[in-house]
């Protein structure tokens, strides 16, 4: 699993310098997707099959199961890391992001995201101003 925070720099064509621990990750090939707190997901593709399957599990029937599969699936991009490890963010999936100049690439279980430092920083701090619930950790350090 991908773990730790890296801050790097968009180029002027809208790609991100991998960090290195996060390559072997994305090798071989990775769906960027909006993620929610207005970060983009990075999901390899074995993993995106997998979350896939999850999003054709929901019901049609079910209006904020459409919406949510809606906002999730239709800004997926497929990517690939260029020879200088590189990936290029499609210009939606940045403005969603509101990425431009500085972005942190953070790991999480499954996954990577996308940050403008800014919302970084306040996603961090609200979960510092108000830790989770002790039920939710009740298993997390055994």
């Amino acid at each position: 699993m991908p773990f730790g925070e890296y801050p790097y720099t968009i180029d002027d064509k809208g790609r991100v310098v991998m960090p290195p621990p996060f390559r072997e990750f994305v090798e071989d090939g990775m769906i960027l997707t909006r993620g929610m707190e207005g970060c983009l997901y990075v999901f390899p593709l074995a993993s995106w099959k997998r979350v896939e399957e999850q999003l054709e599990g929901l019901p049609l029937t079910d209006a904020e199961s459409r919406a949510f599969v809606r906002f999730f699936y239709s800004g997926a991009n497929k990517a690939r890391l260029d020879n200088q490890s590189r990936v290029s963010i499609p210009q939606t999936l940045r403005t969603f992001a509101d990425l431009d100049g500085d972005v942190i690439v953070a790991g999480a279980p499954g996954r990577l995201e996308l940050w403008n430092p800014g919302r970084w920083d306040s996603a961090i701090g609200a979960v510092q101003a108000s830790p989770p619930k002790p039920d939710l950790l009740a298993n997390f350090v055994a």
